[in-house]
C-alpha cells in the first residue's frame, strides 16, 4: 500500500527555477524540497503559536512586555529550585554515578 500521495502545484517560472536549482546543489529530489520545506513551515508555525501563547499568559500574571526576559529568568529559577527543595525533602536526590 502506498503511504504518499501526488499533489500538483503551480509556481511562478523564477520560483521553480530557483528550487531545481536548490534540490540540484543539495542533491534531493523536488518532493524531498517540498517535503522540507513543509515541515519547516509547520515548526515556524508552532514556534509562533507558542510565542503567542507564552506573550497571553505573560500578559496574564503581570509580566510587562520590557521586564520579560529577567522576570521569566527569575521565575524559572523559582521553579527549580522550588522543584530541587521538594525532592530533596522527599529523599529522592538523584545521584550521578561516579
Amino acid at each position: 500500500m502506498r503511504t504518499t500521495r501526488v499533489l500538483s502545484i503551480t509556481l511562478p517560472e523564477a520560483m521553480l527555477k530557483e528550487a531545481k536549482k536548490r534540490a540540484s546543489k543539495e542533491s534531493r529530489t523536488m518532493s524531498e524540497l517540498v517535503r522540507e520545506a513543509l515541515r519547516r513551515y509547520e515548526a515556524m508555525q508552532r514556534l509562533r503559536e507558542l510565542q503567542a501563547y507564552g506573550k497571553k499568559r505573560a500578559a496574564e500574571v503581570g509580566i510587562k512586555e520590557e521586564d520579560k526576559e529577567e522576570e521569566i529568568d527569575r521565575l524559572i529559577h523559582e521553579y527549580r529550585a522550588e522543584r530541587r527543595s521538594r525532592r530533596e525533602e522527599g529523599g529522592r536526590i538523584e545521584r550521578k554515578a561516579s
